[in-house]
């Protein structure tokens, strides 16, 4: 009888201290959804069409504004300079960028070789029980949503689930004209040529959580870098 009644304290104790909290939050809860409301009001009052931003530009502000890195180049020679560049600077880093895993996409392989980059190894669309060991992974990107910074992956025409959410660092390629205003344009611009597939990956920067005791962390559950390399000259 001891053992339940001390339970039963225990279960009240807590429940008391999640009451106390819930009660002390409520005058902060209606502070942030009147800064939450007035930032979706101002964003809905400046339509992508009168931002004075090219579909590039836009995508490129808003994905710096969740943290990724966008680089805007022209022409397939300068992709892989580009991409050198990222991987040579990551591989003086923690991140190391020794072991690269690639989509299947066409040409992935032959931009690494003209990057001017070694590598302990490549691995092209590896298996979930292997894809944890590469540093890296590079894919392309079926759409673009510039109003949010987020790129569009659907695995029935590339496979690149596992390559873009696994390794620390996810390197995206896209060509300028995969660029659209909105999710909506974005799926209608993919079902012209064929159907959606189910399994549609939506990538917004790095990965990034609160579930720790309310506190941000970037990369606890997929990549902790996001690079997209724009082709401009496609």
């Amino acid at each position: 009888m001891q053992h339940r009644s001390t339970t039963s304290d225990a279960r009240e104790s807590i429940l008391q201290s999640i009451r106390a909290n819930l009660a002390a939050s409520v005058p902060h809860d209606a502070i942030e959804h009147e800064i939450h409301h007035a930032a979706a009001q101002g964003r809905l009052a400046v339509p992508i069409s009168s931002s004075g931003l090219s579909l590039v530009n836009l995508f490129k502000t808003s994905l710096e504004a969740v943290d990724g890195h966008c680089i805007v180049v022209c022409g397939e020679l300068e992709v892989a300079s580009t991409l050198g560049g990222i991987l040579k600077r990551l591989q003086g880093t923690r991140l190391r960028a020794r072991r690269i895993a690639i989509s299947e996409s066409a040409g992935l392989d032959d931009l690494l070789t003209r990057s001017g980059c070694e590598f302990d190894e490549v691995g092209v669309t590896p298996s979930a029980s292997d894809v944890f060991r590469f540093d890296v992974g590079i894919s392309r990107a079926q759409a673009c949503i510039a109003e949010t910074g987020t790129l569009l992956l659907d695995s029935s025409r590339e496979r690149n689930r596992l390559v873009s959410l696994v390794p620390p660092v996810h390197i995206a390629l896209v060509n300028a004209s995969q660029i659209v205003g909105t999710l909506g344009e974005a799926l209608s611009s993919l079902r012209q040529t064929e159907p959606v597939s189910a399994i549609v990956t939506l990538v917004t920067g790095p990965s990034r959580t609160a579930d720790i005791e309310l506190t941000l962390a970037i990369g606890v559950h997929g990549p902790q870098e996001l690079y997209v390399i724009i082709n401009e000259g496609e």
